[in-house]
């Protein structure tokens, strides 16, 4: 090979310094970006899964009332009806 085949401008080399230097004094910074950007996600899917959780408590807790009241009601109902078959029957 001939000598001047081998030579790389200078201009080329220092290009590609400068990229390889702009790319590494990058890393950190995207790295720290990506390191933000799952945190913030994670706690947005712990934030939903929270709110989440409550609202299925709050329809369990707004059944298990329903059906409270329900019993109280069904109880005074048999009570009221016992009342009333034994003033029937002393009557």
């Amino acid at each position: 090979m001939s000598e001047t085949a081998t030579i790389v401008n200078p201009q080329i080399t220092d290009s590609v310094t400068q990229v390889n230097t702009k790319v590494v004094g990058e890393t950190p910074a995207m790295a720290m970006g990506n390191l933000l950007m799952s945190t913030s996600h994670a706690l947005s899917n712990a934030a939903h899964n929270a709110t989440t959780a409550q609202q299925q408590g709050q329809i369990t807790m707004q059944a298990a009332t329903v059906q409270g009241v329900n019993a109280i009601m069904g109880i005074g109902s048999a009570v009221i009806g016992r009342t009333g078959e034994g003033i029937v029957e002393k009557g």
